[in-house]
């Protein structure tokens, strides 16, 4: 490491909130509260020029300590090593909002009065890159394409709705969003990897306009790995909105037909299955999910596809280690009216395989934003509150434990989407609430948890009864 004062120059500054342990950087010395300046004398304007000039065996990185000191960093590293740093601003500059006004968009049918970051739109491909997000191209430049194929940035996930010039307009209320297609012709051109989505609005995209956009879109396969097509969330607040229906369980069952359609065709060709058809559909048409290889290893998984029969596939996988045992526990489980049919089944398996375990499932009526939304991830604090308040009023034992998925509340923090926190729910139920993640194995730990354990042998799971020890 060499330290050397360097002239201060009037450039772009990236404030560190945290260092990782262990990792290079709190090897270098840096800590959380000093300033990235440049890094091999290039200034970082956002995060992409971060990720772009930290790829390499040897970087020299100036950042500024807190008594003003400008430190001058030599770096030898493996090519593909991160410096373990975490900046006060994830994107490392101003997010971009998006400029349409979609006729399916959520934010436009969110309830009045609540924190002002829920309105926020972003459409920016940084976030694609960097979380997943699905972005429309609308905002994007010539050069933030270019800029994204010279560092190859991916996978971007793009949300595209049709590939009909005229009807991507109508819906995205953009001008230009039918133009902004052609970036589509220029990220293939150079091999960056692409998702894709499609959000069906009963009447508008779906039919034959939605085979026009599967067969347009298969154009850009190996590099599109695959597309979604997702049906159109509407709430109770759409007034003075564009008009959209729900969909029929026959009207599921064709959006369904057409995909599958065309699945082994593509998959015959690519390795890929390509299209699919997110879990809603097939719950809303009363089918079975897919068995698990035409989910192409759950691409599409964070866009609700998949995320059923990898539940299935984990819950099937856990209840092999276990025994069943007697057992004394009463506990209940809340979740949306989409997965509650699933989530009855594997409680009902439990109990047979442990006597004495009693587990209420209560699918959550949504009335906060209107019983046509049916996914646990926007159930509120107080629809939860309310609605179990008035089981345990007819005397209902829920028991002292409250299981609830763990998209209920934001990432990252115990508090629900209308600002509700876990504390005050667990007050108003006398309950102690537990979140869990999305998987087979949480679900199945959870349920069983108390008096039991997992240990690991042989590198597998198993249950052990902690009371036999």
């Amino acid at each position: 490491m060499r330290l050397s004062k360097e002239n201060k120059l009037k450039k772009k500054e990236h404030l560190i909130k945290e260092v990782y342990p262990g990792s290079i950087a709190e090897e270098m010395g840096i800590e959380p509260g000093d300033v990235l300046l440049r890094i091999n004398k290039q200034e970082i304007g956002d995060v992409f020029d971060y990720r772009y000039y930290i790829k390499d065996d040897y970087i020299e990185v100036l950042i500024r300590k807190a008594d003003g000191e400008e430190w001058l960093l030599e770096i030898d590293k493996d090519y593909d090593d991160d410096l373990g740093i975490e900046f006060d601003n994830g994107l490392m500059s101003d997010y971009r909002s998006c400029s349409n006004k979609c006729i399916f968009c959520f934010i436009d049918q969110m309830p009045p009065g609540m924190r002002e970051t829920l309105y926020f739109k972003d459409d920016d491909s940084r976030l694609s890159f960097l979380q997943g997000n699905y972005i429309t191209l609308t905002n994007m430049t010539e050069k933030d394409v270019e800029r994204i194929i010279h560092m190859q940035l991916a996978p971007i996930n793009i949300s595209v709705q049709s590939t009909n010039p005229e009807l991507r307009c109508k819906m995205l209320h953009n001008r230009f969003a039918g133009d902004k297609l052609k970036y589509l012709d220029q990220l293939y051109e150079g091999h960056v990897e692409m998702n894709g989505q499609i959000v069906c609005c009963k009447g508008v995209n779906d039919g034959e306009e939605l085979r026009r956009s599967i067969e347009d879109l298969s154009k850009y396969l190996p590099f599109m790995r695959s597309v979604s097509a997702v049906p159109a969330g509407i709430t109770k607040y759409r007034d003075g909105l564009y008009p959209l229906e729900l969909y029929t369980k026959e009207e599921a069952g064709e959006v369904i037909d057409l995909i599958e359609s065309y699945q082994k065709k593509f998959y015959n060709e690519y390795g890929l299955h390509f299209i699919h058809a997110s879990d809603e559909w097939y719950i809303t048409a009363e089918r079975d999910f897919p068995e698990e290889e035409r989910y192409d290893g759950y691409i599409q998984l964070e866009n609700g596809v998949g995320m059923m029969r990898l539940f299935i596939e984990e819950f099937e996988e856990a209840v092999k280690h276990l025994e069943g045992k007697p057992m004394e526990r009463t506990l209940t489980i809340a979740t949306g009216k989409l997965t509650y049919p699933t989530i009855c089944q594997f409680a009902e398996r439990l109990t047979k395989l442990y006597p004495g375990l009693v587990v209420h499932v209560y699918a959550i009526r949504n009335d906060f934003f209107g019983e046509t939304i049916t996914v646990s991830g926007l159930i509120t604090g107080q629809d939860l509150v309310t609605q179990l308040l008035e089981y345990k009023e007819r005397g209902v034992d829920l028991g002292e434990t409250l299981l609830i998925p763990s998209n209920m509340l934001r990432t990252g923090e115990e508090v629900f989407l209308d600002d509700m926190t876990v504390q005050q729910v667990e007050e108003a139920l006398e309950m102690h609430l537990t979140a869990i993640e999305p998987g087979g194995q949480d679900f199945v730990d959870a349920v069983l948890d108390e008096g039991y354990q997992m240990e690991r042998e042989n590198e597998e799971f198993v249950y052990v009864n902690a009371y036999d020890r």
